[in-house]
């Protein structure tokens, strides 16, 4: 029979023939057979079709006896495509996910982290942001030193060094689950400093990762170390001022905005941790039914982990500490409530008292400023901006004294700062009811009344006007405010009047022009004082 045999025509003694002649007769002699046919069969597969080698490949790295294969397969598996494209990197990373689910944390240290490093300077921007977005996929699968240590390491390496802002931008979103999973305080200047350098990034897709994915979570991350108000924002607010210092001879308007809008992101934040940490806090319990939140009662979240509900844990929970919150502002006060008195006592002077500071003719940064105040006031709500935020502007602003301080004439007293359009228009514009219009309608008239009689510098009442009509919503409200100009008593009031048309004609539709502006246009030109 041998001999016979012999005549079929058997190749046993090469690579290949030695594999067909030997059936695996286990599924450690498969793992095996696989670890050494791979090798061998990916080059000679389309590039176009490698992806469907992972899960053969990750079932073989797993399940392979030998470091040494392991190491090897998964290194095939980081080079198996040039330039992997969105929809491969999402394929090769739900396998590593399922690797490192599979085989635990040490092991994922060992064998999964070391592709990630070799791959970390790859010339293909496509490798290294598979490298930057692994960082963020493993790191609830790594051991809790490494993810303080080693991958941060990385993670900070790419944003300081990596040329292309794709990288960066996966870079700030895999920071972003990594604080999410941290819990060495010691590495809060470091998670800091990294913020700081990712506001600062020239790119705008960074900034924008930054402020939807990174700041979140380290604001959460920072309210757990106790630290949101005794550094975060401190330290924020303190750039600011730094800015608008330096800011005496050209102010960098672009970097002031990148500051202020991450404050204005840590606005959520801010509330959640005021009404967790309220004297109601431990009432809060979940009963019955819970009356839904309005859709209007929060500004829209710039990003879904800066949804109050998202930070405190659930819509219900949120509306019954709403509840609770606006009862004690009404009812109970604030007396013991640490949290809320730092907003009133330390962050609202300090806010108010920089606006003060500002450059009236700066219209970006009293843009800025207005939008910080009027996310504030609408977060914190309507009892919390008529008892704690106008009382504080109020104060400073003193418009109904009858004696009109020298320093207005002057153009140096409060009346001629930003103070005046960032309240008119952060504060008084927050709430849209009948009152709410009266008292915006009421400040703007008074601020024209007593910069007329102090012969002061209108640039404020100029700024408020600007800021305003550029939101058609108020062109009707502005056109009463300078109706109340044009029939005062005093000639300085109505040649006020006169000079803001000009700011407003160029806006309002034609309807309000032959309603509004034409009428008051001719009582101008009659009148013998102007």
């Amino acid at each position: 029979h041998q001999a016979l045999l012999s005549f079929c025509r058997m190749a046993a003694d090469s690579r290949l023939g030695s594999e067909v002649s030997r059936i695996a007769d286990s599924e450690k002699s498969v793992m095996l057979m696989l670890g050494r046919c791979l090798p061998h069969i990916v080059p000679n597969v389309l590039l176009a079709k490698r992806e469907e080698l992972i899960p053969l490949i990750l079932c073989t790295a797993c399940l392979h006896p030998e470091s040494k294969e392991r190491d090897q397969l998964l290194h095939i598996l980081f080079n198996l495509i040039k330039r992997p494209d969105d929809e491969q990197r999402q394929m090769i990373l739900t396998g590593c996910v399922a690797f490192a689910r599979h085989v635990g944390p040490t092991r994922v240290e060992a064998e999964l982290l070391p592709q990630c490093w070799e791959q970390i300077n790859h010339k293909y921007p496509e490798r290294r942001l598979l490298v930057a977005e692994s960082c963020g996929a493993l790191a609830p699968y790594l051991p809790k030193e490494i993810r303080s240590s080693l991958v941060l390491s990385m993670l900070q390496q790419m944003l300081a060094e990596d040329k292309a802002d794709l990288v960066r931008e996966a870079v700030i979103k895999s920071l972003g689950i990594i604080m999410g999973y941290i819990d060495d305080p010691d590495k809060y200047l470091q998670g800091f400093e990294l913020l700081m350098s990712a506001l600062n990034d020239p790119s705008e897709r960074v900034i924008n990762a930054t402020h939807q994915v990174f700041l979140p979570a380290f604001a959460a991350w920072t309210t757990e170390l106790g630290k949101l108000q005794s550094h975060l924002i401190p330290t924020l607010l303190s750039s600011v001022e730094k800015i608008l210092r330096d800011g005496e001879h050209g102010l960098d308007e672009h970097k002031l905005h990148l500051h202020l809008s991450a404050m204005q992101s840590l606005i959520p934040p801010l509330f959640a941790l005021v009404i967790q940490n309220a004297p109601f806090a431990s009432k809060a319990k979940l009963h019955g039914g819970v009356p839904q939140i309005e859709v209007t009662r929060f500004p829209r979240p710039a990003s879904p982990l800066q949804d109050v509900a998202t930070i405190i844990g659930s819509r219900e929970q949120l509306s019954v500490l709403l509840q609770l919150y606006d009862h004690q502002l009404e009812h109970e006060g604030t007396t013991g409530w640490e949290s809320l008195l730092w907003v009133v006592n330390q962050l609202l002077p300090n806010l108010i008292e920089t606006v003060g500071k500002i450059n009236v003719g700066s219209t970006s940064c009293v843009h800025d400023f207005s939008r910080y105040f009027w996310r504030l006031c609408r977060t914190f709500g309507k009892i919390f901006t008529n008892t704690k935020v106008k009382p504080q502007f109020q104060e400073i602003l003193r418009l109904s004294e009858e004696v009109v301080d020298a320093s207005v004439t002057a153009g140096n007293g409060v009346l001629t700062k930003a103070t005046v359009p960032i309240y008119a228009t952060g504060v008084l514009t927050c709430y849209n009811q009948e009152e709410d219009r009266k008292l915006l309608v009421g400040f703007l008239e008074d601020v024209m009344t007593t910069l007329s009689l102090s012969h002061a510098p209108l640039d404020s009442l100029k700024a408020s006007f600007v800021e305003l009509g550029a939101n058609p919503a108020y062109h009707e409200l502005l056109l009463t405010v300078l109706w109340y100009g044009v029939v005062h008593t005093s000639a300085l009031v109505r040649c006020t009047g006169a000079r803001m048309f000009e700011l407003l004609v160029k806006g309002v539709n034609e309807t309000l022009v032959a309603q509004r502006v034409v009428p008051a246009l001719i009582t101008l030109s009659s009148d013998p004082e102007m």
